[in-house]
Protein backbone atom coordinates (compact mmCIF):
# COMPACT_ATOMS: atom_id res chain seq x y z
CA UNK A 1 0.00 0.00 0.00
CA UNK A 2 1.22 3.44 -0.82
CA UNK A 3 1.98 5.74 1.84
CA UNK A 4 3.55 9.26 2.08
CA UNK A 5 7.06 9.80 3.66
CA UNK A 6 8.96 12.88 4.30
CA UNK A 7 12.18 13.75 2.05
CA UNK A 8 14.64 16.04 3.72
CA UNK A 9 16.15 17.90 0.43
CA UNK A 10 19.44 19.54 0.10
CA UNK A 11 19.27 23.23 0.59
CA UNK A 12 17.93 24.80 -2.71
CA UNK A 13 17.70 21.32 -3.98
CA UNK A 14 13.91 20.54 -3.64
CA UNK A 15 13.18 21.26 -7.43
CA UNK A 16 15.86 19.10 -8.46
CA UNK A 17 14.88 16.49 -5.96
CA UNK A 18 10.86 16.80 -7.56
CA UNK A 19 11.87 16.40 -10.89
CA UNK A 20 14.31 13.41 -10.52
CA UNK A 21 11.64 11.35 -7.83
CA UNK A 22 9.13 12.59 -10.40
CA UNK A 23 11.03 10.75 -13.44
CA UNK A 24 11.55 7.91 -10.96
CA UNK A 25 7.81 7.48 -11.34
CA UNK A 26 7.26 8.43 -7.48
CA UNK A 27 4.23 10.63 -6.70
CA UNK A 28 6.06 14.32 -5.08
CA UNK A 29 4.11 16.83 -3.03
CA UNK A 30 5.37 19.70 -1.52
CA UNK A 31 2.71 22.47 -0.61
CA UNK A 32 3.49 25.96 -1.29
CA UNK A 33 2.24 29.56 -0.20
CA UNK A 34 2.89 32.87 -1.71
CA UNK A 35 4.75 35.30 0.38
CA UNK A 36 5.71 38.87 0.06
CA UNK A 37 9.19 39.68 -0.76
CA UNK A 38 10.26 43.34 -0.35
CA UNK A 39 13.79 44.59 -1.15
CA UNK A 40 14.52 48.58 -0.96
CA UNK A 41 11.17 50.13 -1.51
CA UNK A 42 9.67 47.15 -4.16
CA UNK A 43 7.65 44.26 -2.93
CA UNK A 44 6.24 40.99 -4.93
CA UNK A 45 4.48 38.02 -4.22
CA UNK A 46 6.37 34.70 -4.57
CA UNK A 47 6.08 31.29 -4.11
CA UNK A 48 8.13 29.37 -1.37
CA UNK A 49 7.67 25.64 0.42
CA UNK A 50 5.01 25.58 3.20
CA UNK A 51 8.20 23.28 4.45
CA UNK A 52 11.20 24.84 3.69
CA UNK A 53 13.89 21.68 2.81
CA UNK A 54 11.54 18.71 3.12
CA UNK A 55 8.76 17.41 0.42
CA UNK A 56 6.53 14.51 0.69
CA UNK A 57 6.94 10.79 -1.32
CA UNK A 58 4.20 8.20 -1.79
CA UNK A 59 5.93 4.93 -2.07
CA UNK A 60 4.98 1.53 -0.99
CA UNK A 61 7.81 0.41 0.88
CA UNK A 62 6.58 -3.28 0.68
CA UNK A 63 6.49 -3.44 -3.39
CA UNK A 64 8.67 -0.70 -4.42
CA UNK A 65 12.06 -0.03 -4.85
CA UNK A 66 12.73 2.64 -2.48
CA UNK A 67 16.03 2.47 -1.81
CA UNK A 68 16.87 4.51 -4.33
CA UNK A 69 15.40 7.67 -3.05
CA UNK A 70 18.17 8.19 -0.62
CA UNK A 71 20.39 8.90 -3.54
CA UNK A 72 18.49 10.53 -5.86
CA UNK A 73 20.15 14.41 -6.46
CA UNK A 74 18.80 16.87 -4.75
CA UNK A 75 17.75 14.32 -1.58
CA UNK A 76 19.61 14.12 1.65
CA UNK A 77 17.41 11.84 3.36
CA UNK A 78 14.17 10.18 4.16
CA UNK A 79 13.41 10.66 7.54
CA UNK A 80 13.52 7.58 9.47
CA UNK A 81 12.59 5.71 12.75
CA UNK A 82 14.71 3.03 13.27
CA UNK A 83 15.72 1.36 9.84
CA UNK A 84 12.29 1.79 8.35
CA UNK A 85 11.35 5.26 6.92
CA UNK A 86 8.37 7.07 9.21
CA UNK A 87 4.99 7.30 7.37
CA UNK A 88 2.49 10.59 7.15
CA UNK A 89 -1.06 9.80 7.71
CA UNK A 90 -3.58 10.19 4.68
CA UNK A 91 -5.27 12.50 7.10
CA UNK A 92 -2.06 14.50 7.97
CA UNK A 93 -1.72 14.91 3.50
CA UNK A 94 -5.33 15.68 3.14
CA UNK A 95 -5.31 18.41 5.91
CA UNK A 96 -2.54 19.96 3.93
CA UNK A 97 -4.40 19.62 0.91
CA UNK A 98 -7.81 20.86 1.89
CA UNK A 99 -5.71 24.08 2.23
CA UNK A 100 -5.22 24.52 -1.51
CA UNK A 101 -6.85 27.22 -3.29
CA UNK A 102 -7.59 27.08 -6.90
CA UNK A 103 -4.21 27.33 -7.77
CA UNK A 104 -2.57 24.79 -5.26
CA UNK A 105 -1.38 26.97 -3.06
CA UNK A 106 -2.16 26.73 0.92
CA UNK A 107 -4.16 29.77 2.29
CA UNK A 108 -2.60 31.33 5.35
CA UNK A 109 -4.66 32.99 7.73
CA UNK A 110 -2.20 36.10 8.90
CA UNK A 111 -1.64 35.62 13.09
CA UNK A 112 -2.72 38.86 14.73
CA UNK A 113 -2.85 38.10 18.38
CA UNK A 114 0.61 36.20 18.44
CA UNK A 115 3.92 36.71 19.32
CA UNK A 116 7.29 35.03 18.93
CA UNK A 117 7.47 32.13 21.65
CA UNK A 118 4.07 32.14 22.51
CA UNK A 119 2.89 28.56 23.69
CA UNK A 120 0.17 27.46 21.08
CA UNK A 121 -2.15 24.39 21.26
CA UNK A 122 -3.19 22.44 18.09
CA UNK A 123 -6.96 21.75 18.29
CA UNK A 124 -8.18 20.06 15.14
CA UNK A 125 -6.31 17.81 12.33
CA UNK A 126 -3.01 15.13 12.02
CA UNK A 127 -1.49 17.02 15.19
CA UNK A 128 -4.91 17.10 17.65
CA UNK A 129 -3.77 18.31 21.51
CA UNK A 130 0.00 18.84 20.25
CA UNK A 131 1.48 21.89 22.14
CA UNK A 132 3.95 23.76 20.43
CA UNK A 133 6.03 27.38 20.01
CA UNK A 134 5.63 30.00 17.85
CA UNK A 135 8.54 31.02 15.43
CA UNK A 136 7.63 33.30 13.40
Amino acid sequence: MKLWYVVHTQARGKAKASHHLLRQGFSVYFPQYLKVRRHVRKSDWVKVPLFARYLFVSVDVVKDSWYGIQSTIGVNHLIYNGEMPVPISDEGINDIRSREDENRLIRLHKLTNFRPGDSVQILGGAFHDEMGFLIV
